[in-house]
């Protein structure tokens, strides 16, 4: 978990969760960054869980341009939405493989 000066978190419950927890058959919505829009445009184009959402963020070869500039093209998120997904993501893929 990251803090800034006073020690607070500055991850979200929703990334705090996704982290701590198995991968499985959760929703692509579970993933930090993607809200109801992104979601649908996600799922629109056949990508329904965070599973897969986690292989191409492993095709991109875990590189943070790589993934954001997949996410912008795909689902319109923008820079925030972008960079709470991929260190959603980074943090998962550190923690579990």
């Amino acid at each position: 978990m990251s803090g800034n000066k006073k020690g607070y978190s500055t991850t979200s419950q929703k990334h705090r969760n996704f982290v701590s927890e198995p991968m499985g058959n959760r929703s692509v919505r579970d993933v930090p960054g993607i809200g109801p829009v992104q979601g649908r445009r996600l799922e629109d184009k056949g990508v329904t869980r965070a599973d897969q959402m986690l292989g191409q963020y492993l095709v991109s070869g875990r590189d943070q341009g790589q993934f954001q500039g997949y996410l912008k093209k795909t689902t319109g998120a923008n820079a925030k939405q972008q960079s709470d997904a991929y260190n959603g993501m980074r943090e998962w893929t550190n923690n579990n493989m």
